[in-house]
């Protein structure tokens, strides 16, 4: 999409989001994020450094951090961000990463070193509505989810029944 009509488009979707109390953010675009007014932005390794980031959004603004190895997740929690997200978790088509699934052992592990710096993990990655709680269980503090909201053509109702099934009383609430 052109940045115009990116802008244009992303604009509209924070003052829409705004008006129900919802949060935007873009991805790896943090001058569209300003420009927007979103609430923050999401940057990957080969991206605009957080720092940089930070510098454009300001102090207030989400800025998140995409990492794959315990060394990126290392050195995420040193910048100034406001959560580290790791994966892919299981396989996915939806992103090339360049990176084999990391599993749930590496979602606990990056959960411990996030949280040790007072940053909650987001797992990305081949998160599906059957998997999700496995990656909450595991330490994420939120799970991310493109492909399985689109999996049945409605993801309205896909959402739905994802806050359906995180929130029962037999699950820890999200």
């Amino acid at each position: 999409m052109a940045g115009d009509r990116f802008l244009a488009t992303a604009a509209a979707v924070a003052q829409l989001a705004h008006r129900h109390h919802a949060s935007v953010v873009i991805n790896d675009r943090a001058d569209l994020a300003r420009l927007s007014a979103a609430d923050g932005v999401h940057v990957g390794q080969e991206d605009l450094t957080p720092s940089a980031v930070r510098s454009l959004v300001g102090e207030a603004a989400i800025v998140g951090l995409s990492t794959h190895t315990p060394e990126q997740v290392d050195r995420a929690v040193l910048e100034p961000v406001s959560y580290v997200a790791v994966g892919p978790v299981f396989g996915t088509s939806t992103k090339a990463t360049g990176f084999d699934p990391i599993g749930l052992d590496m979602v606990s592990a990056s959960a411990r070193v996030a949280r040790s710096h007072g940053l909650p993990l987001v797992a990305i990655g081949g998160v599906t509505i059957e998997n999700a709680q496995s990656v909450l269980d595991a330490g994420a503090a939120s799970v991310a989810v493109i492909s399985d909201l689109l999996a049945e053509g409605d993801p309205e109702a896909r959402v739905r029944a994802y806050i359906e099934r995180l929130t029962r009383s037999d699950a820890p609430r999200v």
